[in-house]
């Protein structure tokens, strides 16, 4: 019994100085960007209020699970409980997995963060433990590659064609990776809309999809890497279960591809027989040179055209500028354009455009041009020559009229009768100019003061705007005097127009009445109105009239009047609106 109660107590005491222990552990610190990661957080006492970390970078396909085990082995017990996630990495870099927290006996437990390096996709193990297994075998991205050693700036093309069985679904793919193309000269095939398709792949029937069409022109000579394209598609797999009807069941699942890294040995044009000009065309090109026109008269211009039409790498060279005689005139060349992109590269016509202006009377030729480019048909270089061009000028000054004289040992150049250019003056004629500073003037004191001398004049004003704005009655009384006025002014426009007008009226009236005996809408009856400007020293016609009047305005709406009566309402009404004036006192 003794030894009994010692054993209790020994285990008693090593449970109170069991340390706790909390830790976070991963499946691999390393991965590609198309492998899963198992996380397990794992605590050795059963602890609440678990927390898991925001796993940002990384998208959750599994967890969390719970495990919880406990034993006893030789007199000792042990116990450990875990929260396990798989988890799927986003992008490429290094994600830092932060902590996660559980509450035991009321204190709080980290875990350490824990660093990832996330790589390029890789080549997958196949495990048969692994609930995708069905889609490996299933589901392929393909980058086919029309040439893998071409010469520098010959095009070639990848396609990105995504090939599945029949036996399962794709629902939704999105992009992990974009492929790169470094050290190439790349443009986009725009794909309206992506079809399905049927093909053979590895000796069996496939569905596939065109994803992404791409043209190259390499720039450079050696081993070239094309970055993989990489996708996340979330596929419909079928499983061994039916539903009530006999139909196969399908179970969502996950499947990241990668077209994988692609190698191009490009091979650098040949230095044999390479011309000087050459300015690295690359394909199959037509080259011309076209004046507008190659008669002139004095003052007129033309235009020289160089371009070249056909197929190959379109804007990637320089086209051969012309040399023309000094009295030739030229201007910068404007460019163009009109290149289309097809799968076989870029075919078209690029132009330069340069306006010629003559100077002087006779015949100019311009040189004969040369274009060279590297046919790929051949596989030798090409060059192509245009024919001298002969541009006549039939009038204006001549070259030979252009005189030097010396006068008095200073010389100036006479231009012929036309004077285009006159000579330039040898002496200067200076004068001393006496500007005084702006700084330390009376204007730079009378600015600098004059803040200072508003300050009062402000407070002034803001004093008496504060006062008027407070005169709240007074301001009731302007209010009404306006109204008055305005709906009288209404009245007169509107007096052809018989319900219009007597609205306007009878509003004028009773803006008057408010602004001079300073009532409100409700204190307008008969008897108040009456009494109010009979104690005004109003007359006591005047106050009758106006009386009458007003009531006569609801009745007029409605009852048949001429314009001559109309009329005589509104003079009435103004010869009663100024008695009133005169009167009230």
């Amino acid at each position: 019994m003794k030894k009994f109660i010692i054993a209790i107590v020994l285990v008693a005491c090593n449970s109170l100085l069991a340390q706790v222990q909390f830790e976070a552990k991963v499946s691999k610190t390393t991965l590609g960007l198309n492998e899963r990661l198992r996380i397990d957080f794992v605590m050795n006492m059963d602890g609440d209020n678990f927390n898991q970390p925001s796993f940002e970078g990384f998208r959750i396909i599994a967890g969390p699970s719970q495990q919880v085990s406990q034993s006893w082995v030789n007199g000792k017990s042990s116990f450990e409980k875990t929260y396990s996630y798989f988890l799927l990495p986003q992008q490429k870099g290094n994600l830092i997995i932060k902590q996660a927290t559980i509450e035991y006996n009321g204190q709080i437990y980290k875990t350490n963060p824990i660093k990832i390096n996330i790589t390029a996709a890789v080549e997958q193990p196949k495990d048969p433990n692994d609930t995708q297994i069905s889609a490996d075998d299933n589901i392929y991205l393909v980058a086919d590659i029309s040439k893998t050693n071409p010469y520098i700036n010959e095009p070639i093309t990848v396609v990105y064609k995504l090939y599945f069985s029949y036996n399962i679904g794709i629902t939704n793919w999105r992009e992990l990776d974009k492929p790169k193309y470094n050290d190439f000269w790349s443009q986009n095939i725009d794909i309206k809309q992506l079809v399905g398709e049927e093909g053979m792949f590895k000796g069996e029937k496939y569905r596939f999809v065109v994803l992404r069409k791409t043209v190259l022109y390499p720039q450079k000579s050696g081993k070239l890497v094309i970055e993989p394209l990489s996708l996340d598609i979330d596929v419909q797999l079928p499983t061994n279960r039916r539903d009530m009807f006999g139909r196969v069941q399908v179970a969502n699942g996950n499947k990241r591809v990668s077209a994988g890294a692609k190698t191009i040995a490009v091979k650098a044009l040949p230095e044999a027989g390479k011309p000087l000009d050459f300015s690295g065309a690359v394909g199959k090109f037509d080259f011309k040179v076209i004046p507008s026109k190659t008669n002139l008269k004095n003052g007129e211009s033309l235009d020289l055209i160089v371009s070249v039409t056909g197929n190959g790498n379109m804007k990637l060279f320089n086209l051969p500028k012309p040399v023309v005689p000094n009295s030739l005139e030229m201007y910068d060349p404007v460019h163009s354009e009109k290149v289309n992109t097809t799968l076989s590269g870029m075919s078209g016509k690029i132009s330069d455009s340069y306006t010629i202006i003559p100077q002087f009377k006779g015949n100019y030729p311009i040189k004969p041009m040369q274009f060279s480019y590297f046919d790929l048909g051949s596989g030798t270089y090409k060059t192509i020559s245009s024919p001298e061009i002969m541009i006549n000028v039939l009038d204006g000054p001549s070259a030979n009229d252009q005189v030097a004289t010396t006068t008095s040992g200073n010389s100036k150049n006479i231009v012929s009768s036309s004077e285009q250019f006159k000579f330039i003056k040898l002496k200067s004629n200076l004068r001393t100019m006496n500007n005084n500073d702006f700084l330390g003037s009376n204007l730079f004191y009378s600015l600098l003061l004059l803040p200072f001398l508003m300050l009062p004049l402000i407070v002034l004003f803001k004093k008496k705007k504060e006062a008027i704005d407070g005169d709240v009655f007074g301001n009731r009384i302007k209010m009404n005097n306006r109204l008055a006025k305005k709906y009288l002014s209404e009245a007169k426009k509107q007096i052809n127009n018989k319900e219009p007008f007597y609205v306007a009226l009878e509003k004028a009236m009773h803006n008057f009445l408010k602004a001079k005996l300073h009532i409100e809408t409700s204190d307008m009856t008969k008897s108040n109105i009456e009494q109010l400007l009979l104690s005004r020293n109003a007359g006591t016609q005047t106050v009758i009239d106006f009386i009458t009047l007003t009531e006569n305005c609801e009745l007029a709406r409605f009852a048949q009047s001429s314009s001559a009566e109309i009329q005589q309402d509104f003079d009435k009404a103004v010869l009663i609106i100024s008695d009133l004036e005169k009167q009230i006192s």
